[in-house]
């Protein structure tokens, strides 16, 4: 098993940054990738960024070249800065770790408890 923990979610106006923090534990040897996804009210989960034990990164079209996903392998932990937040960025961000290379939702797939970012002014 594995177990992951969000953090640093929060109120912030737009055009502002947040980092969030995905802490994983437990089983983590055998986790190979790990995404942020996000989810707002009345939408569908989205993927918004991953990497993999690669490096191999993958972003949301909406979210190029304002959010960088980095991993620091020494405490497990994965991060995601974002710049340049929008009212559209507004949701409850989600932790998945996988034993896949990709960043698809499988079963089996383990899921953060999510923390919210609200970007209003």
């Amino acid at each position: 098993q594995v177990q992951l923990v969000e953090s640093g979610g929060g109120l912030v106006q737009p055009g502002g940054s947040l980092r969030l923090s995905c802490a994983a534990s437990g089983s983590i040897f055998s986790i190979n990738s790990m995404t942020w996804y996000r989810q707002a009210p009345g939408k569908e989960r989205e993927l918004v960024a991953g990497i993999n034990h690669g490096n191999m990164t993958n972003y949301a079209d909406s979210v190029k070249g304002r959010f960088t996903i980095s991993r620091d392998t020494t405490n497990g932990t994965v991060y995601l800065q974002m710049k340049s937040l929008k009212l559209e960025d507004t949701a409850v961000y989600y932790c998945k770790a996988a034993r896949s290379w990709d960043f698809r939702v499988r079963q089996g797939d383990f899921w953060g408890q999510g923390t919210q970012v609200t970007v209003s002014s």
